[in-house]
């Protein structure tokens, strides 16, 4: 039987290639797009546009969570989001989820339409999440991080980082299930590049098909990040084709959700590698 993904609005199913979604970063220090979708009407165009090329899923966030990033208050983060949420939930015909760690901005982006609530600490950071998520009845992505962001890059260890990070989320899953939250609504992702060191993240990539044995969809971010500058060798070069190449590994391995900035390529990519026999 296939996975369902239950937002408080529809039922997202999986086919046999992933769900994409569209990142859009409402910030002025992300680090890969930072700045370039500061303003409101920037940020409705660039996820109108997401969504014209493919997106199946638009992930607004307020607050930068790159290494050593400094954090916002909730007032700014609000101040941020809320006008895009505002213009966008009439206008999209696909799921909004709001990129937030604090249960205040939560609440409010559910109030202005978005459907899915996207936590980078997994709804740990927030005492408060875990409330908002059950009463509101939205959907959830939890995400393992170890450390903070201002802490998670500066002595990453583990001794078994596939091991221990699928124990963490299958942990979590059990944790939201017993506090009300439906499996259904649960989907969960290993955070690439949140605490981990460039082979930590080539491990998790190596062994994605095994938080698939987890029954949840399992999103997973990728998207322009440093390990694949490190493995290109070079930190000013365009990770764009890198990311796509990651995206196809990821497909084959049934992951459900890549969360990527480059939406187009991305369907374009996995259209021409469904076609020639990718997932086979």
């Amino acid at each position: 039987m296939s996975l369902l993904w239950e937002t408080n609005k529809r039922s997202i199913s999986f086919g046999s290639l992933p769900k994409i979604m569209g990142i859009l970063n409402v910030t002025p220090d992300s680090f890969s797009d930072g700045g370039s979708f500061f303003s409101t009407q920037l940020a409705v165009d660039q996820a109108l546009k997401m969504e014209d090329e493919g997106a199946d899923i638009i992930d607004i966030g307020g607050e930068s969570t790159r290494p050593y990033s400094e954090s916002v208050s909730a007032i700014a983060e609000l101040e941020r989001v809320l006008p895009v949420i505002k213009q966008l939930a009439g206008r999209l015909s696909i799921p909004i989820s709001i990129d937030t760690s604090k249960a205040s901005v939560a609440e409010a982006a559910i109030a202005a339409g978005a459907e899915i609530i996207n936590d980078v600490t997994g709804l740990t950071g927030d005492p408060a999440m875990s409330t908002v998520a059950l009463y509101s009845r939205v959907a959830i992505c939890a995400m393992h991080m170890q450390g903070t962001p201002q802490t998670m890059q500066d002595h990453p260890n583990y001794d078994d980082v596939v091991g221990e990070i699928y124990g963490y989320l299958a942990e979590r899953l059990e944790q939201m299930s017993s506090l009300g939250i439906d499996k259904s609504r649960i989907c969960l992702d290993p955070g690439i590049g949140f605490g981990k060191t460039h082979e930590h993240n080539l491990e998790l990539l190596r062994n994605a098909k095994r938080f698939v044995e987890l029954g949840q969809p399992i999103l997973v971010g990728h998207s322009r990040k440093g390990f694949i500058a490190k493995l290109i060798g070079s930190k000013s070069a365009d990770r764009m084709a890198g990311t796509l190449g990651v995206s196809m590994v990821l497909a084959r391995c049934g992951i459900q959700v890549l969360r990527v900035h480059d939406v187009g390529q991305t369907r374009d990519a996995l259209t021409l590698f469904e076609a020639s026999g990718g997932l086979v």
